[in-house]
């Protein structure tokens, strides 16, 4: 989450500040730490009651935002109960229990941990041995959850609450201090928290954009374009999740892993294939899973959508962005397509996508006020469900599905409606007293 935040508000903003952000971040990091002590009296019941009550907060917005937007597919109702419930279980409520929250808790980490491990193990990326060194502490914070001992069960969530703040305090510490040394002009995915052992953020040089480029009125339009596994395989079996955000697989075996574009209309077009297109089995597709150099081939860029959908079909789903830094893109692609290395895991068609995209969004909703819009973000939903596709991506890789629902929770973070939920319930009381006033009837009480 520090990592989105710090990419939407720029360099500009947050710069200035380091010397704020490094105090912030090493009291947070203290207060974790103060949790799991327990130097505090009475603070682990006072963290157990007050997480519970940002779940149900979160829970409640995460609806509301849902209804009110018209929010299609059922994302939304997942995260809502994702969230609540665990939330009146966690709180002071009659529905408390220590015991089964503590137990769901573990058997999450554990199947997060087994994940991380597993996908680690397969993929091999740059960088694997930290990946997997996360996924074993994972693991070991299931076992602590899924026993009494040596942390209680009434101790299990602000335990690890706790171990998150100094996991998060010295992601900000650290991340200040190095925005002290950042050169002006260079990108905030410089920084070396921005996966750069897996060469996903080429250093770049960017030019002093002046801020009315952040704001287009349609002269330029951007738009990340997604063809789905599952529409994009012959006759494919189903395979719920896997289908969606790994790979379909048809009838007689062939593995399509779907594909990601972007465009900046009217000139600018991201799409990267392997130069020698082929059909995979499931056997050659998980000899392929390995992001080692051997799997490196050649690469060519397609250079418009008309043409890809010509030669194709047409997208499975397009998002279109109406705030961006087009500028910046520019300066990311032209040093990006200076290698045209594929690789399926590492270097993808996906991949490109999401780091032009995270290019393009870097600072547009940077401000001379840092503060407001940096509480504003840390509290905004879509900004935690596109951290934890983030997390995913980095610990496996970039696919379409992930790609399309990162870009679908950017959009609502940097582009939220024009109209609030409070706003809208106004107008729907407005709205309803209209049709009351126009039709007195409906007014009658009507006979017994």
């Amino acid at each position: 989450m520090v990592q989105l935040a710090l990419l939407l508000l720029g360099v500009k903003a947050v710069k200035r500040h380091w010397l704020s952000l490094a105090v912030i971040g090493a009291g947070w990091g203290m207060l974790g730490l103060g949790i799991d002590a327990e130097a505090l009296e009475g603070i682990q019941a006072a963290t157990m009651h007050w997480f519970g009550i940002l779940l149900v907060i979160e829970g409640v917005v995460t609806l509301l935002t849902g209804v009110l937007s018209n929010t299609p597919g059922r994302l939304w109702i997942i995260k809502t109960i994702a969230l609540i419930v665990p939330g009146l279980v966690v709180m002071e409520t009659p529905w408390r229990d220590v015991v089964l929250i503590s137990v769901v808790f573990g058997v999450a980490l554990m199947l997060d941990g087994g994940v991380r491990i597993a996908s680690t193990l397969l993929l091999r990326f740059p960088g694997w041995r930290v990946a997997l060194l996360g996924g074993g502490i994972e693991v070991v914070l299931a076992v602590l959850a899924l026993t009494p001992w040596p942390v209680s069960y009434e101790s299990t969530i602000p335990f690890c609450v706790g171990v998150a703040l100094m996991l998060s305090g010295w992601t900000v510490l650290r991340s200040a201090l190095l925005l002290r040394r950042l050169p002006p002009d260079a990108p905030i995915t410089s920084l070396p928290l921005f996966e750069r052992e897996r060469g996903w953020y080429a250093p770049i040089l960017l030019v002093d954009t002046p801020p009315e480029t952040a704001e287009h009125d349609g002269q330029e339009r951007l738009s990340v374009l997604v063809w789905t596994p599952l529409a994009s395989a012959a006759d494919p079996v189903r395979r719920p999740l896997l289908d969606r955000y790994i790979a379909a697989v048809d009838r007689h075996g062939a593995v399509s892993t779907g594909h990601a574009a972007l465009e900046l209309w009217p000139d600018l077009y991201i799409s990267h294939y392997r130069a020698q297109e082929r059909d995979r089995s499931r056997l050659e597709f998980i000899r392929d899973l390995n992001a080692g150099a051997q799997n490196d081939v050649p690469g060519r860029f397609l250079p418009s959508y008309a043409e890809e959908a010509a030669e194709w079909c047409e997208a499975t789903a397009r998002v279109v962005f109406r705030r961006f830094n087009a500028e910046h893109l520019r300066a990311h692609w032209f040093v990006y397509r200076q290698d045209a290395t594929y690789n399926l895991t590492n270097r993808n068609c996906s991949v490109a996508v999401a780091v032009a995209l995270d290019a393009a969004l870097e600072g547009v909703l940077g401000s001379a006020m840092m503060w407001p819009p940096l509480l504003r973000l840390v509290i905004h939903p879509d900004l935690h469900l596109a951290t934890l596709l983030r997390k995913r991506a980095r610990t496996m890789t970039w696919t379409p599905g992930l790609v399309l629902d990162y870009a679908r929770a950017m959009r609502r973070v940097v582009e939220p409606p024009e109209m609030s939920w409070v706003g809208t319930l106004r107008r729907a009381v407005r709205h309803y007293r209209r049709i009351r006033r126009m039709h007195p009837a409906a007014q009658q009480t009507p006979a017994v």
